[in-house]
């Protein structure tokens, strides 16, 4: 990936335009481009779409609107390796994506009682996918059927790969007990360690931050152009305590809105790096904790890392344009942002492809529509697999549900002829029913 270009400096310029008597027409400008929210450009992006006018060269441009960013913007307490803070303002472009997340996260202790029971049917399947793309941003070849199978049978991993996804699996899981508690440097090393058990070159490594002897630095897989070298070690545990107080609402004037610190502590910890590898599993699962702590149970369900892998230079650009800008971090939140309402409209577009194919076997089984979601679920998997293995436990896993639950809808579909028993060891198995579609009057 291209290392965008630095924009200039933008207050020289702003002197230079005064000097010149073009304060007026740099106000102007500065002024105009404010008014138009649906953009927010890099000057890697911005000095290729504009050209010199009403006399304003585009470094003139540029400083205009950079002026125009920083009249707006708050710090926070993340600096640099400078010292010098991050900062970021709220645009309308933003508060209409904070208001369609707000509006469809259901926030609050109660939510929508009937959007949490649609929803958490799914539950498995929104966890396992997060927690194979999360895996697969890290280079991870899983495939989504393996993934799946070895959650649901709870297998133990053949590979490092395969162990990435288990790991964020029940990291995920986990992230359900730890939203109570506040954030500590402590629970940062047990989300770490939790996310990298097994994975780790040097297994010292895992659950601990990195050293003055570790030489940390973020590079081009191919060029191997350095992107970002992280503060030093020795500055870890002070910058860590001061990103505890943040995630747990210290150390900012006002109200910050929750979606916006998750984001922010997602980029935290990306720009930090505090460890050796796996610095984006751990900065992706605390962005999920702060969002489950603030009541955004939806977050449990929406995957943000699926909709990073669809397009991962943007993800990786919005670090570097922040981090070449002055520390804008606009930048990022408008792309975390768009990930977040994204991931929702994926996941209720899931629910609903998933209820339509429900629905269309609930109508052909005719005197069998008296099936339950997971049962028809089961069915749906076994007619397009006829050599799929299934047992209470993975049932059980698949659907949250409790083992008498899953062993009584095993035990009817086969006492239906629709599952056959067999057995492994000590285990029973069910299989489809070789003839299961005529049964099933398909």
């Amino acid at each position: 990936m291209k290392f965008p270009q630095t924009p200039p400096a933008w207050q020289p310029l702003l002197d230079r335009a005064i000097q010149q008597g073009k304060a007026d027409v740099f106000m102007d400008f500065s002024h105009q481009e404010a008014l138009r929210p649906e953009r927010y450009l890099h000057w890697d992006d911005f000095r290729h779409r504009v050209s010199e006018k009403h006399g304003l060269s585009k470094e003139e441009q540029w400083a205009a609107i950079r002026m125009a960013r920083a009249m707006r913007s708050q710090p926070i307490p993340l600096a640099d390796t400078q010292g010098r803070p991050f900062t970021f303002y709220l645009m309308p472009r933003a508060f209409g994506l904070l208001r369609d997340i707000d509006l469809h996260c259901g926030v609050g202790p109660s939510g929508s009682a009937m959007l949490r029971e649609e929803t958490s049917r799914h539950q498995f399947d929104s966890l396992m996918e997060e927690a194979l793309t999360s895996s697969q941003l890290e280079g991870a070849v899983v495939t989504r059927s393996e993934a799946r199978e070895m959650i649901r049978l709870k297998r133990q991993p053949a590979s490092e790969h395969e162990r990435m996804v288990m790991n964020n699996y029940r990291t995920m899981r986990l992230l359900d007990e730890l939203k109570e508690k506040p954030l500590t440097p402590a629970m940062i090393l047990q989300v770490h360690r939790e996310v990298t058990a097994g994975t780790l070159k040097d297994a010292d490594c895992e659950g601990k931050f990195r050293t003055a002897d570790d030489k940390v630095r973020v590079e081009d897989d191919e060029s191997g152009e350095v992107y970002h070298t992280p503060p030093d070690a020795s500055l870890l545990e002070k910058r860590m305590e001061r990103l505890c107080d943040f995630a747990n609402e210290k150390g900012v004037t006002g109200f910050l809105h929750p979606v916006i610190r998750a984001i922010i502590l997602h980029f935290w910890i990306a720009y930090d790096h505090p460890f050796v590898d796996g610095n984006g599993r751990t900065a992706r699962a605390l962005f999920y904790w702060s969002m489950l702590r603030n009541d955004y149970w939806l977050a449990e369900y929406f995957s943000i890392s699926h909709e990073i892998l669809k397009a991962p230079k943007q993800y990786y650009r919005a670090f570097l344009h922040t981090e070449t800008d002055g520390n804008d971090l606009n930048y990022f939140i408008l792309h975390q942002l768009e990930v977040i309402v994204s991931s929702i409209g994926s996941l209720k577009e899931s629910i609903r492809e998933k209820e339509r194919e429900a629905e269309s076997l609930r109508r052909n089984l005719g005197a069998g529509s008296d099936f339950n979601h997971r049962q028809i679920a089961l069915l749906k998997h076994a007619l397009k697999h006829p050599f799929a293995a299934y047992t209470v436990v993975g049932h059980q896993t698949s659907h949250g549900t409790s083992n008498q639950t899953a062993k009584n809808d095993i035990t009817a579909l086969e006492a239906k002829g629709l599952l056959t028993r067999g057995k492994i060891g000590k285990a029973f198995v069910y299989s489809p029913a070789p003839d299961l579609a005529a049964k099933l009057g398909l």
